[in-house]
C-alpha cells in the first residue's frame, strides 16, 4: 500500500470507528445465530461474516488490500463478540439498545467506507456508494445466510441514514481540502448526523412510503377526482335539461337532413 494512502486512512478516529463498527455488526451476527440456536462455531462464523462482509466487498472493488487479512485485531474482536453473545443471555440485547448500537455501527462504517474510497482516489459519488455498501452489506449477508428478511427490504429509514453519512463525509472532505480545515471534523459530523437520523427512525418510527401504498393512494385520489367531476357535470346538466337539450339538438339537425335529401 502507498505510504501516503496509508497515512490518509490510518487516523485515530477512523481506527476507532472501524473497530466499533466491526464489534457492533459482529455482535449482531452472533445474536442472530444464537436466536437460531446454533453452535458456538456457527456464532463465530456469523460474527466474522457480518463484521467484515461490507468492508471486504469495498476493498475488493476499490483495489485495496482486504483490511482484516492484515489487521491482527479484527478477527479477535469478532470472536470476542461471539463469546459475549454466547455467555450473556439474549434478553440483555433485546429492545432498542441493540438497534441503537446497530445504528452507531451503520454510521461508523458508512463514514469509514467513504473516507477510505476517497483516499484511494475514487470519485466522490462512487465513494459515497462504497460507504453505503460498507455500512449495509454485512447485514445483508447475515440475513441471507440466516434466511431472514433483510432490513433494507423494509420501509424503515436505514439505507437512507448510511447514504446521508456517506454524502456528508464526501462533501466534508472536499470542503476540508478547499477551506483548509481538518477533515476529521467532517467525519465526526457525518457520523453524528447519520447516527441521529437512524436514532430518529427507531424512536419515532420514520418510514418511507412504499410503492404499493403510493399507487393505492394515487388511485383513490383519481377516483375521488372523477366522482367530483361527475357530480359537477350532473349539477350543471340535470336529467330533464339534458334530455330537453338533446331533443332540441335533434330538431335542429332535422332541417339539415331534409335539405340534404334529394
Amino acid at each position: 500500500m502507498n505510504a501516503g494512502v496509508t497515512g490518509a486512512i490510518l487516523t485515530p478516529i477512523l481506527d476507532w470507528l472501524d473497530l466499533a463498527g466491526i464489534a457492533v455488526f459482529a455482535l449482531s451476527g452472533a445474536l442472530i445465530a444464537a436466536r437460531e440456536r446454533q453452535s458456538f462455531v456457527t456464532m463465530g462464523f456469523f460474527a466474522l461474516v457480518t463484521g467484515v462482509g461490507g468492508g471486504t466487498i469495498r476493498d475488493l472493488l476499490i483495489g485495496a488490500p482486504v483490511f482484516w487479512i492484515f489487521d491482527p485485531w479484527v478477527a479477535p474482536v469478532c470472536l470476542g463478540m461471539a463469546i459475549l453473545a454466547w455467555y450473556f443471555p439474549g434478553r440483555i440485547w433485546d429492545g432498542r439498545l441493540f438497534f441503537y448500537a446497530d445504528g452507531a455501527g451503520l454510521a461508523a462504517f458508512s463514514v469509514l467506507g467513504t473516507a477510505k474510497a476517497l483516499a484511494y482516489g475514487i470519485p466522490p459519488v462512487p465513494a459515497m456508494l462504497m460507504g453505503v455498501l460498507t455500512g449495509v452489506a454485512g447485514g445483508i449477508i447475515r440475513d441471507v445466510v440466516a434466511g431472514r428478511p433483510s432490513v433494507i427490504m423494509q420501509p424503515q429509514i436505514y439505507l437512507t441514514a448510511a447514504l446521508i453519512a456517506s454524502a456528508i463525509t464526501a462533501a466534508g472532505s472536499f470542503l476540508a481540502e478547499v477551506l483548509r480545515f481538518n477533515e476529521t471534523i467532517a467525519w465526526a459530523a457525518a457520523f453524528a448526523v447519520g447516527f441521529v437520523v437512524r436514532l430518529g427512525a427507531i424512536r419515532f418510527r420514520w418510514r418511507w412510503p412504499s410503492y404499493g401504498r403510493l399507487r393505492r393512494k394515487a388511485a383513490a385520489e383519481t377516483a375521488a377526482q372523477m366522482d367530483a367531476i361527475a357530480e359537477i357535470e350532473a349539477g350543471e346538466y340535470p336529467a330533464g335539461e339534458a334530455s330537453e337539450g338533446a331533443g332540441q339538438a335533434e330538431e335542429a339537425a332535422s332541417p339539415e337532413r331534409d335539405s340534404a335529401a334529394p
